[in-house]
């Protein structure tokens, strides 16, 4: 027996559920009740790597959090902290990425446009809760544990993940060795790129909001593995979502949800947006982002055996090079890139034919 929620629960079955690229560990256990001592037959465990770990407190608090704001996340059912257990809602099997499959145009413009408007509301309510007047209350205390508060995508953080890009993607997955002097050449190219994302202002960042971490359950769309939230530019999610690896959207969808979420933004703030300013942070957080995940891709593969990320390298590198080639000012970044990173390397403008 097994007590979830409070309630002893007998359980019968357990399947092993796919992961994402981390340590933790997924299962769906079914459980044998009557109705009125449980109100749910089954329940995911997510297991982390080690018992007690801080993840935990924090995959707790940021729930609690984005609960509180009336925020679409999985119920918490309960811990077993001494086996690193977390107990939590069963949503299904149907992820956004799943969900498109075979689906309309209308039909995924339409649940596109709702994970838009999610990180919007997101954004906007956990803004209001984190700012609120520091009264001592229960509400605002646990407020104070979510890590979110206290971290943040500064200049630091930018380029710890475009250095673990170099060390795991070109140097463990390539085995390429960059000499010290070209890394350093491409470290001072890369870091007024992060020194303008750390300047805007932050917002509460999921930052990992794409089509594998959306649940889509009956009429509501479900936000998973918010653990690492931390504040930061208003379009980090956004390039998460309509920049994602593991789904290319195409660019005239893509362009119409971020003008969507731009209407949006214009609405609530009462005054027209900086277009030219937002556009030029997005393709900035979608080189960064997008590099940081080939990192991620490449550790999977290199340190932990794990090569069935490697299959979304090719989006994911395309996106970056489109996104250096539609900018000027980074011509000698992606010039220092594509030395070392063949598929970001820019083709050369066409002669025109003599006359």
């Amino acid at each position: 027996m097994q007590k979830i929620s409070g309630r002893a629960a007998k359980i019968s079955g357990v399947e092993a559920l796919a992961g994402d690229a981390s340590t933790r560990r997924y299962y769906r256990l079914q459980l044998e009740s009557a109705p009125e001592q449980n109100s749910f037959a089954s329940a995911v465990v997510m297991e982390l790597a080690e018992p007690g770990a801080r993840e935990g407190e924090d995959f707790s608090a940021t729930l609690r959090f984005l609960e509180s704001s009336g925020l679409p996340v999985p119920k918490l059912y309960g811990a077993d902290e001494a086996n690193g257990l977390l107990f939590l809602e069963d949503l299904g099997d149907a992820t956004l990425e799943s969900a498109i499959e075979g689906a309309s145009e209308k039909e995924i413009r339409d649940l596109y446009r709702r994970a838009v408007r999610l990180i919007f509301d997101m954004q906007t309510r956990a803004a209001e809760k984190l700012t609120a007047p520091n009264e001592m209350n229960e509400m605002n205390e646990m407020n104070e544990k979510v890590p979110a508060r206290s971290l943040r995508f500064d200049v630091e953080k930018l380029m710890w993940e475009f250095d673990f890009m170099l060390e795991h993607f070109v140097g463990g997955l390539r085995e390429k060795k960059l000499p010290d002097e070209e890394r350093e050449n491409i470290r001072a190219l890369f870091m007024p790129l992060c020194q303008t994302l750390a300047a805007q202002k932050p917002v509460f960042a999921h930052r990992d909001y794409h089509s594998r971490n959306l649940m889509v359950c009956a009429d509501r769309l479900v936000m998973l593995d918010f653990q690492d939230a931390r504040m930061g530019p208003c379009q980090y999610d956004l390039v998460s979502l309509l920049k994602d690896s593991y789904v290319d959207l195409g660019d005239s969808l893509r362009a119409e949800l971020t003008e969507f979420y731009l209407e949006l933004k214009e609405k609530r703030d009462g005054r027209p947006a900086d277009r030219r300013l937002f556009y030029e942070v997005f393709d900035l957080m979608s080189i960064q982002r997008n590099l940081k995940a080939v990192g991620t891709f490449a550790f999977q593969s290199a340190k932990k055996n794990n090569a069935r990320y490697l299959q979304y390298l090719p989006l994911t590198l395309e996106y970056v090079r489109k996104t250096l080639s539609a900018r000027p000012q980074l011509n000698e970044l992606g010039a220092a890139l594509g030395r070392w990173i063949p598929e970001l390397a820019q083709s050369e403008p066409e002669v025109p034919p003599a006359p």
